[in-house]
């Protein structure tokens, strides 16, 4: 009997998965192997939240694979040394794993390649719907700016969507430690897990993605970051499913879906971007730990700042504008560096993606690939047209909750403010000056 093994790293799903579909092709054993790393940890990215929610996608994959004749196999340690060690002890002939973007993945696929040699298989396309480095301008390795790279990312091949395996057989014997168990810091978690992101996608409304998915208070996303980060869904399945239905409210959708590959292929082709300028604009960053603590605590008094602020707290995700408009407070209004910002969020948030999130970061910080770095989101006139009835600050805000209307973004303008509501740490009228002084715009 052959053997191979799935290396499963952000791809924690059955359903169009091109690691496990090869794996499955090439032998007839399939070992699906998870490691929990510990240099995962040493690098800063196994926050308690995305612990919990690995958790429970570890568990649903399990529970997915038995039906078909498989099990996942859990091992400690290094990934390379892990998987090298299990090659030896199954026979198998080869190791399957997707391709990454970051500076870790890439590492982890060096130690795999040494460990493995001509065993090792990486799969491009398994994280994203088009392959980072599949399209690129004339005489450079990315694009840069987004809407050249989304015409020719429209035209770009796509792979097959591939079917769950009928069958999976397992190796009898396999030793595997206990599947992990964490706690979150954040309350309202959602479940994590394949099953929990199919469900959520199969009821999710998408015809009327266009029209809400910018009102805070409709809650109109449709919250499937954090099943794409964890590859408990295939993005490839999702823009073919939205392309396939068609009209405005999937066209928005697989845009996003473009945006997350951008990010993606800027990543691969500049790893460091995850902690330094993409491009530098020569800022001096001001560091006021006060004024940063009340940013992370929702205590700003500027209350859709605060909203957001709260919502990641409790829920571990935010919605995509509030996440600009807290960025934006803390870059552009407080003037403060993105790093600890980025490395805040990172924290806690579920689909904390290190490639959606130091990029956003930097476009929002004006050291990105926005073309007008010195953009600012006024929180006062976002909250007028995000939330312009209150009731997503009401929801966050309970201080503000018996304020009505519009009045709930200005608290400062009325008689009487709520006591235990703080006053704006900056001047409301004037939400951009540090950044325009700054940079010499006055």
């Amino acid at each position: 009997m052959t053997v191979s093994i799935a290396l499963f790293t952000q791809d924690l799903r059955l359903h169009d998965n091109p690691v496990l579909r090869a794996a499955a092709d090439a032998a007839d054993e399939v070992v699906p192997l998870f490691v929990l790393d510990p240099d995962v940890a040493a690098a800063g990215f196994a926050a308690p939240n995305r612990a919990a929610f690995l958790a429970d996608c570890l568990a649903d994959l399990d529970a997915r694979l038995r039906p078909l004749g498989g099990r996942l196999v859990l091992r400690r340690g290094p990934a390379a040394a892990a998987a090298a060690r299990l090659a030896d002890e199954t026979g198998a002939a080869s190791v399957h794993v997707a391709a990454g973007v970051s500076a870790f993945a890439h590492r982890r696929e060096q130690a795999l390649r040494a460990g493995l040699g001509s065993r090792l298989h990486v799969h491009d396309g398994a994280l994203t719907v088009v392959v980072p480095g599949a399209v690129t301008p004339a005489g450079r390795d990315h694009y840069a700016v987004f809407t050249p790279y989304f015409r020719a990312w429209q035209q770009a091949p796509r792979r097959t969507v591939h079917r769950v395996p009928r069958a999976l057989r397992t190796p009898e014997g396999i030793a595997s430690e206990p599947l992990p168990t964490a706690a979150p810091e954040s309350p309202g978690l959602p479940p994590g897990g394949e099953r929990a992101g199919r469900r959520r996608w199969q009821r999710y409304d998408l015809d009327r993605y266009a029209e809400l998915h910018d009102d805070l208070a409709a809650d109109g996303t449709s919250r499937l970051s954090p099943y794409l980060h964890f590859g408990c869904l295939s993005a490839a399945e999702l823009a073919a499913s939205a392309e396939r239905r068609g009209g405005s409210g999937a066209e928005a959708f697989v845009r996003q879906l473009a945006w997350r590959d951008f990010h993606h292929q800027v990543l691969a082709a500049r790893p460091d971007a995850a902690h330094r300028d993409y491009r530098s604009k020569g800022d001096r960053w001001l560091s006021d730990t006060a004024e940063a603590e009340a940013w992370r605590a929702g205590r700003t008094g500027f209350p859709l700042v605060d909203g957001g602020m709260r919502q990641l707290a409790h829920e571990g995700w935010m919605h995509n504008r509030a996440r600009l408009v807290t960025a934006s407070f803390l870059t552009k209004t407080l003037y403060q560096d993105w790093r600890p910002g980025a490395r805040h969020f990172l924290r806690l948030l579920v689909d904390g993606d290190l490639a959606n999130n130091q990029l956003n970061w930097q476009w929002v910080a004006g050291t990105g690939t926005d073309t007008r770095p010195n953009r600012v989101l006024n929180p006062l006139a976002q909250a007028d047209r995000l939330d312009p009835d209150g009731a997503y600050v009401r929801r966050w805000v309970p201080e503000l909750a018996a304020l009505p209307g519009r009045s709930v973004h200005r608290p400062w303008r009325l008689d009487r403010p709520p006591a235990d509501y703080p006053a704006p740490l900056v001047d409301p009228e004037a939400v951009s000056l540090r950044l325009r002084q700054a940079r010499g715009l006055d």
